[in-house]
């Protein structure tokens, strides 16, 4: 039995024609750039909580603001709280860690996880690679801010649980993130 080449198909031209801006709309796809995400490090327990009394705060007031839109003293404690807000925002981001992580393209993505097989007992367990010597690797290829695989080992045995998962799930949550929306044409 031999093979039959076939022809690359041509767009019909009534969609050609329905759809004009198909190269610019092509050339943007080729240029996306791959999903970034940020985990947040924040450990002044003081400034966390101040902010989210602003945050209340902020909404109480625009709650009242709202009720009586001609309110003149309802407004300006409204601009107060936004500025309370503000500045409670700007002690977090002070204080804060910020690492932000890039998902890899997907053939480096689809290598990393073959690199590392389950063990037997993993794999009994339905994990399709293992999550051990992988996480390290993933947090160190997908971090924009040079983590290193020693880096990341140190991080997941010195972190407590919640927060060593937090980091593992933020590099394989870039992994999946999606940017896309499947509507009804």
């Amino acid at each position: 039995m031999t093979a039959r080449k076939t022809a690359a198909p041509t767009p019909p031209a009534a969609a050609v024609s329905a759809d004009a801006h198909w190269a610019a709309t092509r050339e943007r796809l080729l240029n996306r750039t791959r999903p970034i995400v940020r985990l947040t490090i924040c450990d002044d327990h003081d400034a966390k909580q101040a902010l989210a009394e602003a945050r209340f705060v902020d909404q109480q007031a625009q709650d009242a603001a709202d009720r009586d839109p001609g309110n003149e003293a309802a407004k300006a404690a409204h601009r107060e709280a936004v500025a309370g807000l503000a500045q409670a925002q700007t002690a977090v981001d002070a204080a804060s860690i910020v690492l932000r992580f890039q998902a890899l393209d997907r053939k480096t993505y689809k290598e990393l996880l073959a690199a590392h097989p389950p063990t037997e007992d993993q794999a009994e367990d339905g994990y399709a690679f293992n999550l051990d010597t992988l996480g390290p690797v993933l947090i160190a290829a997908s971090s924009l801010d040079g983590i290193t695989e020693d880096d990341a080992t140190q991080f997941l045995d010195d972190w407590s649980q919640a927060e060593a998962e937090a980091l593992l799930n933020t590099a394989f949550g870039v992994q999946r993130e999606e940017r896309m929306d499947l509507g009804k044409g």
